[in-house]
């Protein structure tokens, strides 16, 4: 019987990884941390290990670091599950030796083990023995007491709504504990002092992301997995830690509490796709902007002409726009009181991009009728959260809507004549793939 090591400091979803390797007719194991996989491989050879990249004590990288330099273990196939916004994190996955790289958010159990069989050459399935082998115990965290019952099923993706039942009694204990980390970071005064609450909440949020991927809870898991990325950030560069990244974090954590109220009502497969404009005559500016967004699953339409992507607002509605304040001709200020009289986008939120930072300047972007506030340098990865928690909040959990049902706007410069209808779901080169020195996370759009 093939054996799988799987390397997953969530109990939970351990647990469920596990029992559908055992239900697959594979052997399992499970190690709660780097440190322990790397003792489970040096005591035995498993036929392939399953790996996610943020493990507390010795993190996945140099867990497949390891992997690769030991004779034993040089060709052995490892699947790393990871969040899709880490894309620095899964780049050195793949350069220490990836066999494949899966966004947990977009593959189920499932998926998972079709690309487990591919990987091992796709073995025939066989009916797990009467007495298997018991894996190690790992205990169930105190918040799961009362589902255990539930995960030591041999689960199948099938059992999803138990799944689903089981995750929505934890959420109201889950929202309370992000909020008393988030409280006790904004209230230290020293960097020094909210880093340690910083990593508890990104831990928390970590453990959210990937136990709502499994339930099917696609907004929760989409959220969670933006503000993890967001969190790791700042937890590894202080200096960004201020009132304004905390604001994002805030903000995010407030919407999941709205999203965790409407998380009974069943979800689409596929996660509504917003339409946000972008506006800026800084070519390198605009395309930072539009990466980012791209990275949140959001499709830009951008402009550097103010004059054109108001005839674009004239005649479409938007789910979010960011507006340079600086540009010649028409200013920020100026075009937001314009399109604040156009029917489509009068209540659309507006987010100004810039270098000011004066209060004059924040005052003046409120009376023109701005949204917020992002002062230039920024973190791409602030940027997509705070976008994302707009297009959730005014969607309300609902897809983008238009007077028509569609889209037709048309963007200029390289793009011009190309309808955004054209171009769902795209990811064009000209504002760059941030995973395209490596192979792509695959389940990204």
């Amino acid at each position: 019987m093939k054996r799988i090591l799987i390397v997953e400091d969530d109990a939970l979803i351990a647990k469920i990884y596990r029992n559908k390797c055992q239900v697959e007719g594979f052997a399992a194991e499970i190690a709660g941390d780097g440190e322990q996989a790397i003792q489970a491989l040096k005591s035995s050879r498993p036929d392939l290990v399953m790996l996610d990249l943020q493990l507390p004590r010795v993190n996945g990288v140099e867990v497949l670091k390891f992997i690769r330099t030991q004779p034993a273990t040089q060709t052995l196939p490892v699947i790393v599950l990871t969040n899709a916004y880490l894309s620095g994190l899964v780049a050195e996955a793949w350069e220490a030796g990836a066999t494949r790289c899966l966004t947990k958010a977009n593959f189920t159990p499932s998926q998972v083990m079709e690309v487990v069989r591919s990987a091992m050459g796709n073995p025939e399935r066989t009916a797990p023995p009467v007495a298997a082998p018991v894996p190690t115990p790992v205990p169930a965290p105190a918040s799961a007491t009362g589902d255990t019952a539930f995960w030591e099923k041999g689960m199948d993706f099938s059992f999803q709504d138990e799944v689903r039942a089981a995750f929505l009694r934890r959420l109201p204990q889950f929202l309370a504990s992000l909020r008393g980390w988030l409280q006790a970071c904004v209230k230290s005064e020293r960097v020094a002092d909210r880093l340690p609450h910083l990593q508890q909440l990104c831990r928390k949020i970590h453990s959210l992301s990937d136990n709502a991927a499994v339930a099917g809870l696609n907004r929760i898991a989409q959220i969670a997995s933006a503000l993890e990325a967001l969190l790791k950030e700042l937890a590894e560069k202080p200096a960004n830690i201020h009132s304004s990244s905390l604001h994002t974090v805030a903000r995010a954590v407030d919407l999941l509490g709205t999203l965790f109220e409407q998380a009974g009502r069943q979800e689409p497969e596929s996660l509504p796709q917003a339409m946000i404009l972008v506006v800026d005559d800084e070519v390198l500016s605009r395309r930072a902007v539009c990466a980012a967004l791209q990275r949140a699953h959001l499709r830009p339409v951008s402009s550097g002409n103010p004059d054109v992507a108001l005839a674009l607002l004239a005649e479409n509605r938007f789910d979010l726009i960011f507006l340079d304040v600086m540009m010649p001709g028409l200013g920020g200020f100026e075009m937001c009181e314009k399109l604040r009289t156009l029917p489509a986008n009068r209540t659309t939120p507006v987010v100004f991009v810039t270098s000011l930072s004066d209060f004059e300047s924040r005052a003046r972007s409120r009376l023109s009728g701005g949204s917020d506030y992002i002062a230039k340098p920024f973190l791409l990865i602030d940027l997509a959260v705070r976008a994302l928690t707009y297009v959730y909040r005014d969607q309300g959990a609902k897809g983008p809507v238009d007077s028509n049902g569609t889209r037709h706007a048309e963007e200029d410069g390289h793009n011009a004549g190309i309808s955004v209808t054209q171009r769902t779901g795209s990811r064009p080169d000209e504002f760059g793939d941030p995973t395209k020195r490596v192979p792509p996370l695959q389940g990204q759009p």
